[in-house]
């Protein structure tokens, strides 16, 4: 049950003092809340957007523009999002940026920016349909099709088995609405986590390259981001090193970083 006396404030507390010490926290859950919401529509979007369909602008829909536009939009897109999710991920600035936006803000605010970015994307994205691959035989289209959706299931699952909603900056929200302490997660090793350090990288990999029909955008998208994540898998291991010591050290010597270990999995005996 949640604590009456966290929501009302102290015994002997004005009305008026109990409600004005509830609102931040009353604001605080209703940011993170909408950046939530925002985040789901924006993740479901990307899934339609990669695969082409359920909505109104995929990755191949469009007109075509003279290619040099066409590239230095769509590179100046996929930076954008590099820069700002790589930045503002790494640990030394958010040390820098809590002391601008509260420390129980701070997930949100990151997420909130990169929907930004991301629907940006979306609507901005030029298209290059030149074919680049097109499987004809419908038995094999359709297998890569449902890899691409397990690729997005695999994403999602991956979430769940470190924190959700932390990741996605909720909890947070919530734990300041009830006047609680965030803690960061404890470091912990869960389902496909035991063989593949990095299970959500994976799944956006498969998801991106799955494709019956890879167009030129298609390919240049699926180039870029496969390189960011290879940059952003190393500043990230980095963090978690410096956050989590010995443990992510012993964890790093065990487990394949992106391609799943079928033989042996960490903590087994």
């Amino acid at each position: 049950m949640m604590d009456t006396t966290t929501l009302e404030g102290a015994p002997g507390q004005a009305p008026a003092a109990r409600a004005e010490a509830l609102l931040p926290r009353l604001l605080a859950l209703l940011y993170s809340s909408i950046v939530y919401v925002f985040f789901l529509g924006t993740f479901l979007y990307a899934m339609g957007f990669v695969n082409g369909v359920f909505v109104p602008k995929g990755i191949d829909d469009g007109a075509t523009r003279p290619l040099a536009e066409t590239l230095a939009m769509n590179l100046g897109l996929l930076g954008l999002f590099a820069v700002q999710h790589s930045v503002m991920a790494r640990q030394g600035f958010k040390r820098w940026w809590t002391r601008i936006v509260p420390t129980h803000a701070e997930r949100s605010t990151f997420v909130l920016l990169t929907c930004v970015i991301l629907t940006t994307m979306y609507m901005q994205w030029r298209p290059l349909p030149g074919t680049v691959w097109k499987v004809e035989q419908p038995v094999v289209a359709a297998a890569l099709s449902a890899l691409s959706w397990a690729g997005w299931g695999l994403v999602l699952v991956a979430t769940f088995l470190i924190d959700h909603f932390d990741l996605f900056g909720l909890k947070q929200g919530w734990r300041r609405f009830r006047g609680e302490r965030h803690e960061d997660p404890a470091f912990r090793v869960r389902g496909i986590y035991r063989r593949t350090r990095h299970p959500l990288y994976l799944g956006f990999l498969v998801a991106f390259w799955s494709t019956p029909h890879m167009t030129e955008g298609h390919l240049l998208f699926s180039i870029m981001t496969a390189a960011f994540m290879l940059v952003a898998v190393r500043l990230e291991e980095r963090d978690l090193v410096r956050v989590h010591g010995e443990d992510y050290v012993e964890y790093r010597r065990q487990v394949p970083m992106l391609v799943p270990s079928l033989t042996r999995s960490y903590g087994a005996e």
